[in-house]
C-alpha cells in the first residue's frame, strides 16, 4: 500500500526521529537519496549543468547537499538562491564541492541546462509561488523538473492547485507519500514519484492506494469447501432506460467474483442477457447485494427502493444517483464529477478543482461509501465508520483508453460482484469498492495493451486480472 501522510504527521514523525539521530544525519539520508535519484535520471552526473533553484527551509537545505553530492560527481551545479536565508550549511557544502551559487536577481539560463531541481518550498509552502519563482521557472522553460519532496506551490494535503506551481518530470519525496502525490490536481504535476525510505515512524494515513499485495490480501477467494451461495450472490436492476447498460452492468457482474449473478429487468432486454450471459439467472430472488441505476432512466427510483427493501448492500450508478437521500443504509455510491455536483447543488468545476475535499463531504453527508470516478478515482468511506486503514482510497490503475462509454457501467456491476461475494467474509463496503476500482483498471490497462479499448473489451479482461492477482 502507499500510504500518503498529511504534513502534520509527517512533521511530528521527523521530530521524534531527529531526537534520536546525530544533528544533520536525516538531511543527509533525504539529499544522498535525492543525488541517487537524479543521477539515475540522468544516465550520470559528469559532465551535466544542474540549476538548483533553493528556498529559505530544509527543502532548500535537502537541495544544496544533494548539489554537493552531485558536483563531487563532475556535474556543474550552481544554486540560484530565492532567500538570503539558503540552508547556511548546505550552501557552504556546495561551495566546497567546486558548486556555485547566485541570487536569483543576478541569474541568466544561458548555454545547456541538463536538469532543475526544484527546492523552492517544501511540504510546509502554501499552495502559489511568488513572482521571483514564477520567472525563474519561465526563463528555464522546457528543462526537466526534478522536484524535491513535493512540486513547489501545489497544496500538500488537499492535491488542489492555487496558483503558480512546478510541474515536476519527477518528484522525490521522503519517508512517505504525501496526499498531493496520489490525488489531482496536483497528482498529475507530479511526473513520477519516487519514495525515498529516511526511517520515518508513521501513523495510519489517512490516504492510501491499494497495491497488488492489498489486492491479494483482501480479494475474496473461495475455498475448497465453497459453493455458488457462499460466493454470495448479486442481483442487478439496470438497463431499462438504455439496454446496453443493462448488458455492460451485467458483464462486469459476471467476471466469476461472485457465485451468482441474478438479473431484474424488462423481458426483451432480460433475454438478451440471457442470450449474452447464459448463466445469469432472469427474476428476483435472494441476494447479497444490488447494483442499480446503470442505463435505468424513469424506472430509477423505483429500482433503488426496492433494492433498498431486501436489507443488503447497494451499489448505486447514474440514473440512481438523483434518488439517493442522507441515511439511507449500506450503499455505495459511484458518481463521476458531474453527477456529484448535481447531488451536492455545486459546480462541476469545484468538484474537480477540489476533488478531495467533496468526496469527504459527499461520504459524511450521505452517510455513505462514495467513488468518485476520474483519472484518480478517489474512495471515500462515510463519517460513522470505524473501520482501520486509510479514509480514503485512491486509485492508480487505468489507462487513458479507459474514458469509454460505458466502462462506468462495467465497474458498478463489478463492485456490486465483490460486494457480494466480500459480504460472505466480512469484507467492507469501503474496501470492496476499492478493489473493484483497481481490478477495473487493471483489465483495462491489461485489455487495451496500449490502445484502444470498449467497455466490453474491459469486462472481458477482468476475469485474467483477478488471475494475476491470485497467482502473483
Amino acid at each position: 500500500m502507499r500510504s500518503a501522510h498529511r504534513v502534520d504527521q509527517v512533521r511530528a514523525a521527523e521530530v521524534r526521529l531527529l531526537a534520536a539521530l546525530p544533528d544533520g544525519a536525516l538531511m543527509a539520508r533525504a539529499a544522498s537519496g535525492l543525488a541517487t535519484a537524479i543521477i539515475d535520471f540522468l544516465g550520470g552526473a559528469r559532465g551535466r549543468r544542474i540549476v538548483l533553484l533553493v528556498g529559505s527551509g530544509d527543502n532548500g537545505g535537502d537541495a544544496l547537499f544533494a548539489g554537493a553530492l552531485l558536483a563531487r560527481r563532475g556535474a556543474g551545479v550552481t544554486a540560484v538562491l530565492l532567500s538570503p536565508d539558503a540552508h547556511p550549511a548546505g550552501l557552504a557544502a556546495l561551495h566546497r564541492a567546486g558548486g556555485t551559487s547566485c541570487p536569483a536577481a543576478d541569474f541568466s539560463a544561458r548555454g545547456t541546462v541538463d536538469l532543475v531541481v526544484d527546492g523552492i518550498v517544501g511540504i510546509g509552502g502554501r499552495p502559489g509561488l511568488r513572482p521571483d519563482a514564477v520567472a525563474l521557472l519561465a526563463e528555464l522553460e522546457g528543462v526537466p523538473v526534478v522536484a524535491v519532496d513535493v512540486p513547489s506551490g501545489v497544496g500538500v494535503d488537499s492535491g488542489e492547485l492555487a496558483g503558480a506551481h512546478v510541474t515536476a518530470d519527477l518528484t522525490v519525496t521522503f519517508g512517505t507519500h504525501k496526499p498531493c502525490h496520489l490525488i489531482d490536481p496536483a497528482a498529475a504535476h507530479c511526473g513520477v514519484v519516487t519514495l525515498v525510505d529516511i526511517g520515518l515512524d508513521l501513523p495510519t494515513a489517512d490516504v492510501g492506494a491499494l497495491g497488488t499485495t492489498d489486492v491479494s490480501r483482501l480479494l475474496p477467494v473461495p475455498s475448497h469447501h465453497s459453493h455458488k451461495y457462499t460466493r454470495g450472490v448479486v442481483g442487478l436492476r439496470t438497463g431499462g432506460g438504455y439496454p446496453g447498460a443493462g448488458l455492460l452492468s451485467t458483464a462486469g457482474a459476471s467476471s466469476g467474483l461472485a457465485g451468482m449473478v441474478r438479473y431484474v429487468g424488462p423481458d426483451g432486454l432480460t433475454d438478451q442477457v440471457r442470450a449474452a450471459h447464459p448463466e445469469v439467472v432472469a427474476g428476483g430472488g435472494r441476494v447479497n447485494a444490488w447494483v442499480v441505476g446503470c442505463g435505468s432512466g424513469d424506472e430509477a427510483g423505483r429500482e433503488l427502493d426496492e433494492a433498498l427493501a431486501d436489507g443488503v448492500p447497494v451499489v448505486v450508478d447514474a440514473d440512481a444517483l438523483v434518488h439517493v437521500r442522507p441515511g439511507m443504509p449500506r450503499l455505495i455510491l459511484t458518481p463521476h464529477a458531474g453527477e456529484l455536483a448535481r447531488m451536492l447543488d455545486v459546480e462541476r468545476d469545484e468538484i474537480e478543482s477540489r476533488p478531495l475535499h467533496w468526496v469527504r463531504e459527499a461520504a459524511a453527508h450521505f452517510d455513505a461509501v462514495v467513488l468518485l470516478k476520474g483519472r484518480r478515482t478517489l474512495i471515500a468511506r462515510p463519517g460513522s465508520s470505524s473501520a482501520p486503514g486509510p479514509h480514503v482510497w485512491v486509485n492508480t490503475t487505468g489507462t487513458p483508453w479507459l474514458a469509454t462509454a460505458g466502462a462506468g457501467d462495467v465497474l458498478a456491476g463489478l463492485i456490486g460482484s465483490i460486494v457480494a461475494s466480500g459480504d460472505q467474509v466480512g469484507l467492507g463496503l469501503h474496501d470492496a469498492a476499492a478493489l473493484g476500482a483497481w481490478l477495473h483498471g487493471a483489465a483495462a490497462t491489461l485489455a487495451s495493451g496500449g490502445g484502444p479499448i470498449t467497455a466490453g473489451d474491459v469486462a472481458a479482461a477482468i476475469g485474467d486480472a483477478v488471475r494475476r492477482v491470485v497467482t502473483g
